[in-house]
């Protein structure tokens, strides 16, 4: 029996995803998330917002998520160029949008 698989063209194109948790994480753990931007939201959640490589570079976030024992409100594809928090890596910035950078 032939099995099809699907193209592994985008398997290797990293993808934009934001990760929404219940509660605000600390600043502590910036590194630990390395190559995200977290953003704390007025209404308590956390954003982690960025490129993920494959699914199992999400995987292993969403692990890092459950050792926090944060909740895990949702996991969303972003479209490139729809995120609405900028990063500031290597800017000594808190990974933190102000208002101005948010549409």
């Amino acid at each position: 029996m032939c099995k099809t698989h699907a193209s592994t063209k985008d398997h290797y194109e990293p993808g934009l995803y934001e990760i929404r948790l219940k509660g605000h994480l600390g600043s502590q753990w910036t590194d630990w998330f390395e190559g995200l931007t977290i953003t704390l939201e007025d209404n308590g959640d956390t954003l982690l917002t960025g490129p993920v490589i494959d699914q199992a570079a999400l995987h292993g976030l969403l692990k890092k998520v459950r050792d926090l024992g944060m909740p895990l409100v949702s996991v969303s594809p972003l479209e490139h160029g729809s995120s609405t928090t900028l990063p500031l890596r290597g800017l000594g910035g808190t990974g933190q949008a102000d208002q101005s950078d948010v549409k």
